[in-house]
């Protein structure tokens, strides 16, 4: 699946959906690869996800490159432009 996408797009779902989720996304923080994962986010579905990541990222358990590939919209249309948009950038390095 990987070697084979551009990015992901998770549908609204269960345990399953969020456990591959946030796999892919602990992928970004070994450097395995830096691919946009999309949460098409109907009737607010992923609201208290992407909280969940803004707060976890302001408390610096999250890095920003982790943070910034969930991209979130509530429509396939606007979804697709995010991730035509997407650029990755890497977390600074620290001093």
């Amino acid at each position: 699946m990987l070697d084979n996408s551009d990015a992901f797009i998770a549908l609204l779902g269960g345990i399953g959906t969020l456990e591959e989720n946030f796999q892919i996304a602990f992928w970004v923080q070994l450097n395995i690869h830096h691919k946009p994962i999309s949460l098409l986010n109907v009737d607010s579905f992923f609201n208290k996800l992407l909280s969940f990541r803004d707060q976890a990222g302001e408390q610096n358990f999250i890095p920003h490159s982790a943070r910034q590939i969930f991209i979130s919209a509530s429509t396939t249309e606007e979804l697709i432009d995010k991730l035509e948009d997407f650029v990755f950038e890497p977390d600074p390095v620290a001093t």
